[in-house]
């Protein structure tokens, strides 16, 4: 329960340093790049039940994975921020699509790799629940981004409204 609270608590704090910034973790404070981090970490230890030994081994190569899987995704957004000159929009769109193939293929690649990798330090019923527990982590973070923007709206409503009446009984 305690290991709750605290992976609350990260997490809690982590969430409202990104909400406050930039959304593309790439252009983040380090600062809240490392709460974020410290928050999946401690998720993500806690679904997969990983023993002190296991975190240890585990997390270097987690990490290693994540970079690659990153890297993959920037390749994407990179070319698809920066089309080629001199093609035709269908031939962009086709060069593009043929990326996205390509970098899926060595996305599945990569996850074979580091699989196998990653059984040699935790068990396959661990390695079946990290995909789960990565997901719980993003949707998590999606609903905190989500709620933070929906208060921070109602403030902006609250404050618009404040204004308002203060401008009618002034007017009165």
């Amino acid at each position: 329960m305690k290991k709750l609270l605290v992976i609350g608590a990260v997490l809690i704090n982590s969430l409202l340093v990104l909400a406050q910034g930039e959304p593309d973790l790439e252009k983040q404070d380090p600062k809240a790049q490392e709460k974020i981090q410290a928050a999946r970490i401690a998720l993500i230890s806690e679904k997969l039940k990983l023993t002190p030994a296991q975190a240890e081994k585990f997390w270097p190569i987690y990490r290693e994975f994540s970079e690659q899987r990153m890297e993959l995704r920037k390749q994407f957004r990179q070319a698809e921020r920066n089309p080629e000159a001199g093609k035709t929009q269908a031939e962009r769109e086709k060069a593009l699509l043929n990326l996205g193939l390509q970098l899926k293929q060595q996305n599945v690649d990569l996850e074979k790799k580091y699989s196998e990798r990653l059984l040699n330090i935790i068990s396959a019923q661990q390695l079946l629940t990290l995909p789960k527990a990565e997901e719980e982590f993003r949707r998590m973070l999606i609903q905190r981004l989500q709620d933070r923007q929906e208060l921070r709206d109602q403030r902006r409503e609250n404050m618009r409204n404040r204004l308002e009446q203060r401008q009618r009984e002034k007017n009165n």
